[in-house]
């Protein structure tokens, strides 16, 4: 089967979207780690947190779901957030013990699509916990910004940043559970009918 088909149309307003979320992420590091335009860096990231359901949402609206949107959308979630990770760690927003436990989860879910690859079976669809995880963290991510570069929003960015990160990390291991379930019943599925 050709590969463009296998993928479905391209150019759909939610692919789109998702293109734009992907460009975000270089635009972010960019304004963060090579300027001063912090209160920029943190408005690329709060529109790139805001439009990860807008990709979703356009595309059931207007028909337009495809295979191609499938893969970018959970592309661009982890590329924002592995991205973000890295640079706020770097400038000791977050500690390194909360980057390693998101890197560990998402070393779990590598593991896991390796494991399912070789098998034959492609990725387990999207959760909407890891979908929920995903928002929230991307949520806490420019409060921990607001409380560590604005001394009028520490008082209260930093608390909600932290209640963010710590919800949004345990629903990311709640997600990565499920994937794990759902990909055992692929296997297992795959194994019975064969």
């Amino acid at each position: 089967m050709d590969q463009r088909q296998s993928l479905g149309p391209v150019l759909t307003v939610p692919n789109l979207i998702s293109f734009a979320r992907l460009l975000g992420v270089p635009l972010f590091l960019y304004l963060f780690l090579a300027t001063d335009a912090t209160g920029w860096a943190v408005g690329v990231l709060v529109v790139g947190g805001l439009s990860d359901w807008v990709d979703g949402f356009a595309a059931r609206r207007l028909k337009q779901v495809s295979r191609l949107g499938e893969l970018l959308d959970p592309l661009a979630d982890r590329l924002y957030i592995l991205a973000t990770l890295f640079a706020l760690t770097f400038k000791d927003v977050v500690p390194w013990w909360f980057t390693i436990a998101l890197l560990a989860r998402e070393a779990v879910m590598i593991l896991c699509l390796v494991v399912l690859r070789v098998l034959g079976h492609g990725p387990p669809p999207v959760h909407y916990v890891g979908k929920t995880a995903t928002a929230v963290l991307l949520m806490g991510f420019p409060m921990m910004l607001l409380a560590k570069f604005s001394e009028a929003a520490r008082p209260w960015a930093l608390p909600s940043g932290w209640a963010l990160l710590w919800w949004g990390i345990v629903l990311y291991w709640v997600a990565a559970v499920f994937y794990f379930i759902q990909a055992a019943i692929h296997v297992r599925a795959g194994r019975l009918a064969s």
